[in-house]
């Protein structure tokens, strides 16, 4: 096990892979407790609570941990990379602290205009202290990462992620009624705790100064301004259905279906995510020193790589919808089995798309891949509205599936434009996945 965790590609996927399996199954075993523990309006808030403060989190994320991550492993100097950090620090607390103010003076418009009453603002009210540990969170887990080290990320999500199952476990034993504010207040004391976990990984890493520099602000601006954008756009592009749901179907408990479908989507989504976290310090150094010849091929292989674990796995999951619904949301949420199998078509194809977006940020086309996303999200929001209106229910979730494969197209063609990676090198990678896969596994029943 040592001599295997030595190599870079397989410490990386081990920690990464886990630390993301670990967010989505928490994620997942709390929302099996919370979805039969609260009323469907009131999940339908929870939902809309996540959204929003998912949405600020991975778009200030994608400003800062991107660029945080290309000048602190492309510098060998300590000076410069202490700068890095000190300013990469000022502009996470400067983000969140506009954001906080945002909250205070809109967070009840909307609330009302989302159909939420009072409960949303107050949800959002209460994490306040969450957003300020989410500072202290997020700028670890870039040390982490710019250093390509993965363990302390993952020890910290663990143990925030563990923190709060255990909350909401001893909450429905011990028959204490939820409440929404109460458990924002939960979520934000496991964020501190997750982020001195973390701290306490990337001591040997942390420099103990604070010295932002104009220049090195002007270049995290230069290069994550574009990125920022993007990845805001992305991230409403991810959510706007629920939204969107919220806002034409004012039930309070549409949203709720939806997210219920989106939980078990997410499945097919963990090696994806995991998958973009490894690849973007390898590409960013690709990039510089190998050229473009590496970069293809570093993308090539791990799409069909993560298309060999998504496909087999949507397929399970588009063929028992009813069965996957009724065992993590309970039979009340069955009406969301359709919405399940058009999301998880879309999820099937989205390892392409993401690696697209992650692979052009990497390789300093971050304005290229802003242009995309806002394409992308213009598109989902007008047939998304459309399709709300003529069909009603399942409207958001058809107009997703129409987007994403439009979408899907749209970015392989500018991948090949710019890299020349194509569909068929894909599909042959993944049947040299395959054929190694079923000979090793041949080998192993033989052996046994």
């Amino acid at each position: 096990m040592k001599k295997l965790l030595s190599s870079y590609w397989i410490r990386s996927a081990f920690y990464s892979i886990l630390q993301r399996f670990s967010i989505i199954l928490f994620g997942l075993v709390n929302y099996i407790v919370l979805i039969r523990s609260l009323p469907t309006r009131q999940m339908g808030t929870w939902a809309l609570f996540l959204v929003v403060t998912t949405i600020f989190e991975t778009t200030k994320s994608s400003l800062l941990k991107n660029a945080h991550i290309r000048f602190v492993s492309s510098s060998k100097d300590k000076d410069q990379r202490s700068a890095v950090a000190s300013s990469s620090l000022l502009i996470n607390a400067s983000i969140t602290g506009v954001f906080i103010l945002l909250i205070l003076f809109f967070g009840k418009w909307l609330s009302a205009w989302l159909h939420e009453g009072h409960d949303l603002d107050d949800m959002l009210r209460a994490f306040i202290p969450g957003l300020i540990g989410m500072v202290f969170f997020s700028h670890m887990e870039a040390v982490q990462q710019s250093h390509l080290d993965f363990k302390g990320v993952f020890a910290g999500y663990f143990v925030r992620q563990l923190a709060f199952f255990v909350i909401i476990v001893l909450h429905t034993i011990l028959k204490i009624p939820f409440s929404l504010p109460r458990l924002a207040i939960y979520l934000s004391g496991c964020i501190f705790l997750g982020a001195f976990v973390i701290y306490l990984f990337s001591r040997s890493y942390l420099f103990y100064r604070f010295n932002p520099s104009r220049t090195t602000l002007k270049n995290i601006f230069g290069y994550g301004g574009y990125i920022f954008s993007s990845g805001l756009v992305a991230n409403v592009f991810s959510n706007v259905d629920q939204v969107l749901t919220a806002r034409f179907i004012p039930d309070g408990s549409s949203v709720a279906y939806y997210n219920a479908a989106s939980r078990i989507s997410q499945l097919i989504d963990v090696p994806s995510y995991a998958a973009a976290d490894i690849l973007f310090p390898k590409t960013s150094m690709a990039s510089v020193e190998e050229g473009s010849g590496k970069v293809r091929y570093l993308y090539e292989r791990m799409v069909a790589a993560l298309l060999c674990f998504t496909i087999p796995t949507g397929l399970f999951i588009l063929i028992f919808p009813k069965l996957m619904i009724t065992i993590i949301a309970g039979s009340r949420y069955v009406a969301s089995a359709p919405i399940i199998q058009l999301y998880v078509v879309t999820g099937m194809i989205g390892p392409m798309q993401n690696q697209a977006a992650n692979l052009l940020n990497s390789i300093g086309k971050s304005g290229l891949c802003f242009l995309l996303n806002t394409l992308s999200l213009v598109a989902k929001l007008l047939i998304n509205c459309v399709c709300l209106f003529y069909i009603g229910f399942y409207g958001a979730a058809i107009g997703s599936m129409i987007t994403a494969s439009i979408a899907a197209v749209v970015w392989q063609w500018v991948l090949h434009k710019q890299i020349g990676s194509n569909v068929p090198t894909i599909a042959k990678y993944m049947l040299d996945f395959y054929k190694t896969i079923y000979g090793n596994s041949r080998k192993l029943i033989l052996k046994q």
